[in-house]
């Protein structure tokens, strides 16, 4: 924001020191923004971008601002004029359409030719002489005509000389100052008399799927290895409409301390271990276990999941099994225990006996140096090898610092890479991590299972601060969780979880089993899973007739034929009064696609009630009636008013996903 710079003494305080003053026009709350204003807020290519702040000033003078903006690599910017919301917010919206860091900033100013429109016309329209006004009219166009490009200066000139025109009426002499293109032209144009620009803001802009995308993960252990999942399950995984296909640590497994069934703590011969328990003679984090093939059936894998429009998301987990050539090499790199052993993992009452943590901050500076440079080149080694995408195991636990250094340095040179933050933490832990740089985080949703929550969630995700550099993925199972309602649930349960998630946002994943409705919990107090895939192979029957995959496969469908779902912040919750139906809608800016998603929270019991549907916020009429197309049944609903009745059973149907659509709108293609 401009500033005044006087010593306070020139205010009357008689002190040397100096202080820095509000200038006359007030610019605040400017976003989006990350908490310091000190990383940058998130966008992606392509997609709208609000920009608002509060703007004003002293008095009643009309006032004008606008958004700048450009990548941080290209000297030459755009702007967009800003709109008056009222209540002194304004607003502009801009589409960003290349990756990268930008900057932007709101500029505004007194406009005040726009005053002394508003003015004269109230004047006039009063009956009051208005002789004066009009000299003040034209002595302003004619101050302005300089600031203006040459090809406008003769509009205003015709103008300003008709203002001055004693032998017109004084109707014609204001008109032609009033008609609207001269206001047009002056609107473009601060005025340069008090500019006040607001401090430059940061604003990453990533490609769509750091926003976006369908996760699926897999264990290619269970399927045969790198090239038996490439060749046996990847196919069906695209046919369902996942983006991503998302695969534990590919690397050698320790066999210190190996982990058998159930998490036991001795092994057997042929017990395969944790995927997290990296490292053994065969290699670190850049080499591929033996079990799972070479780093030739890894870029196999790739390339083959490429052939089915599938991107490949690599785990990246800074952690070492005993075994690791890094524990012999770098002892510093860990922490030690007063006799001299290296600690293992623990987060009490669990243990992790096969996993040592990475010291983060030896004593050394050369040492921590040379830590993080490892860490980078593992990520540079995977993207060598067509990795764009890391999922990042518990990056809680390292600290904010690292990330801090490390993912500018990736982005810098892969502005494409997209980090998922595997942060099931403290919220503003949480909240940290996204704003140093992750592209999206893990939430809460796992956890959230009543009306209340889901609402609240939903909202906070989709509207809050956060939402300014926070992007959610919806999980509802990942291998170390079998969450309520899930365990020992039946099919509704998870059924009803994957409407939620796959609608909510627009990222979301499940684990796979979690279309066979695998529901065994470990025991009443643990909410792993019994015969964990972390420990042990899995053989599932995919074909039964029971799986939940064509639900799964129509959701995506769905998600890809619904812009509203593909984008986070518009979002509103419809009030219900009963307890088990949540109700919520997603709707482009110009409400050209309006989705209304109704749940059945309970998987036991059918639920009914009269909704209340916000008809004007979604842009759909009061007064005649507008369809309500079901997209999981092909049914169209034909309602009128903002009350429609929902019956939703879990034996049958569970969710309504339903198109919302006025008599004249187009109905989108499911593709």
């Amino acid at each position: 924001m401009k500033t005044d710079e006087r010593p306070l003494g020139s205010l009357g305080r008689g002190s040397l020191r100096w202080v820095e003053m509000t200038g006359r026009i007030v610019i605040d709350d400017l976003r989006p923004r990350t908490p310091g204003s000190d990383h940058p807020a998130k966008a992606t290519v392509g997609a709208s971008v609000r920009v608002s702040a509060d703007i004003f000033r002293d008095g009643h003078a009309v006032l004008a601002a606008r958004v700048r903006w450009r990548p941080a690599s290209d000297a030459k910017g755009s702007d967009a004029p800003m709109d008056d919301l009222g209540n002194d917010r304004w607003e502009a919206v801009i589409e960003p359409s290349t990756l990268g860091l930008h900057t932007f900033m709101v500029e505004a100013w007194t406009d005040h030719f726009a005053t002394w429109c508003r003015d004269v016309t109230l004047k006039h329209d009063a009956g009051q002489d208005i002789d004066l006004e009009l000299e003040e009219g034209a002595h302003i166009l004619a101050t302005r005509a300089s600031d203006v490009s040459p090809d406008d200066r003769p509009l205003l000139a015709a103008a300003t000389s008709a203002l001055r025109d004693g032998n017109r009426s004084v109707a014609d002499r204001l008109g032609a100052a009033l008609h609207p293109a001269v206001a047009a032209t002056l609107a473009r144009v601060p005025e340069p008399a008090d500019l006040t620009a607001s401090r430059p803001m940061g604003l990453w802009v990533d490609r769509e799927r750091a926003l976006g995308g369908a996760w699926y993960e897999l264990f290619p252990r269970s399927e045969g290895g790198l090239r038996g999942a490439a060749d046996n399950r990847l196919e069906a995984v695209a046919a369902m409409g996942f983006d991503v296909v998302y695969v534990p640590p590919v690397h050698p497994i320790g066999r210190a301390h190996r982990k058998g069934p159930n998490n036991t703590l001795v092994a057997g011969p042929d017990d395969p271990g944790s995927p997290w328990a990296i490292g053994s003679a065969d290699g670190g984090h850049t080499a591929v276990a033996p079990e799972l093939g070479t780093l030739d059936d890894f870029d196999y894998f790739v390339e083959r999941a490429s052939a089915v429009g599938l991107e490949v998301a690599v785990d990246y987990a800074l952690q070492c099994s005993p075994d690791h050539p890094w524990v012999a090499e770098h002892p510093q790199w860990f922490h030690h225990r007063p006799d001299g052993s290296i600690q293992y993992a623990e987060n009490p009452p669990k243990k992790y006996q096969d996993i040592f943590p990475i010291n983060f901050w030896p004593q050394s500076d050369s040492a921590r140096d040379e830590l993080w440079t490892a860490c980078l080149e593992i990520i540079e080694f995977w993207i060598g090898h067509g990795v764009a995408i890391f999922r990042v195991d518990n990056p809680h636990t390292k600290p904010v610092a690292f990330w801090e250094w490390l993912i500018p340095r990736v982005r810098d040179a892969h502005p494409e890479v997209v980090f998922l933050a595997e942060a099931f933490t403290r919220p503003k832990v949480m909240a940290k991590l996204a704003e140093v740089g992750f592209s999206q985080s893990y939430t809460y949703f796992t956890w959230r299972t009543s009306k209340v929550e889901l609402a609240e969630y939903l909202v906070e995700v989709s509207q809050g601060p956060q939402a300014d550099y926070m992007r959610p993925n919806f999980w509802p199972n990942t291998p170390d969780i079998l969450a309520a309602p899930l365990r020992n649930g039946p099919p509704a349960a998870f059924r009803l979880r994957l409407v939620l998630a796959a609608t909510m946002v627009p990222s979301y994943g499940i684990y796979s089993g979690y279309e066979l409705c695998e529901n065994d919990p470990a025991s009443v107090a643990n909410e792993e899973y019994l015969f964990s895939e972390k420990y042990e192979l899995k053989q599932r029957e995919w074909d039964t007739t029971d799986s939940l995959a064509p639900l799964v496969t129509r959701l995506n469908e769905i998600r890809g034929a619904h812009p509203a779902l593909a984008q986070l912040p518009n979002v509103v919750v419809h009030p219900t009064n009963s307890a088990y139906l949540l109700a919520w809608s997603r709707f482009t800016d110009d409400r050209s696609d309006v989705v209304l998603v109704v749940v059945n929270l309970d998987p036991y019991a059918p639920h009914d009630d009269t909704l209340s549907i916000d008809l004007e916020v979604l842009g759909l009429p009061w007064d005649v009636p507008y369809e309500a197309h079901d997209e999981l049944t092909g049914t169209t609903y034909t309602w009128q008013g903002p009350n429609p009745y929902v019956r939703l059973d879990p034996d049958g149907q569970s969710a309504h996903v339903l198109s919302l659509r006025a008599p004249d709108r187009a109905a989108p293609v499911v593709r």
